[in-house]
């Protein structure tokens, strides 16, 4: 009975750790919402981190609530999801890169719908949100209240991450303006390359 209770204290753990890495490392979302606090400071860009979180927990809810159904439907529209998310990564990378050389706002890229859309269109993470749970919840926690709290629990997780790069970007504003252009440039490099890979090409 212990090495049972062990084996799923491990299992949870290692399954928040895999959240944790996945969510906190720079993305496009979070690359974005850097770029936003240095436009438009923690209180507007709190709109995006809002959409962002929103969108994340619509996915996994989707994931709890449909299960296996969503990780076989996902491959037959992958090609176009690269496609869109793609090009709209590669427009977000321009408004970053232009906010970095002038003095104008790019409320494109700060805004509460915005932050609703890179999820929808992230290759990424819908990938992560719809086979999360359909993979490493459903096949130990088969009961669909155990799937949406674990959908809650990593949109906590989310959303954390999210504001946690806000929050990087808030303490380390004087600096950020500093080095904006040279900032800027580096992020919207980062979206290109991110682009890139969610494209398929590579």
């Amino acid at each position: 009975m212990k090495l049972h209770v062990l084996e799923v204290i491990m299992n949870i753990a290692a399954f928040i750790m895999y959240c944790v890495v996945v969510t906190f490392t720079p993305g496009p979302t979070n690359i974005v919402i850097l770029s936003a606090v240095q436009q438009h400071g923690a209180r507007k860009t709190m709109n995006y981190v809002w959409g962002a979180t929103l969108a994340f927990g619509l996915l996994l809810a989707a994931s709890a609530l449909l299960g296996r159904l969503l990780a076989g439907f996902i491959p037959q529209v992958l090609g176009l999801m690269q496609i869109t998310g793609s090009l709209y990564m590669l427009y977000l990378a321009y408004q970053i890169y232009k906010s970095g050389r002038k003095d104008t706002d790019s409320p494109q890229t700060a805004g509460f719908l915005p932050g609703m859309l890179m999820q929808f269109v992230n290759p990424k993470v819908l990938l992560f949100a719809l086979t999360v749970i359909p993979a490493y919840v459903m096949p130990y926690y088969p009961s669909p209240a155990a799937a949406f709290l674990f959908a809650m629990l990593i949109t906590v997780i989310g959303f954390l991450a999210f504001t946690a790069w806000m929050i990087f970007g808030s303490v380390f504003a004087s600096f950020l303006q500093r080095h904006r252009r040279v900032l800027n440039g580096l992020m919207a490099l980062f979206l290109v390359y991110s682009a890139i890979l969610a494209s398929g090409i590579l």
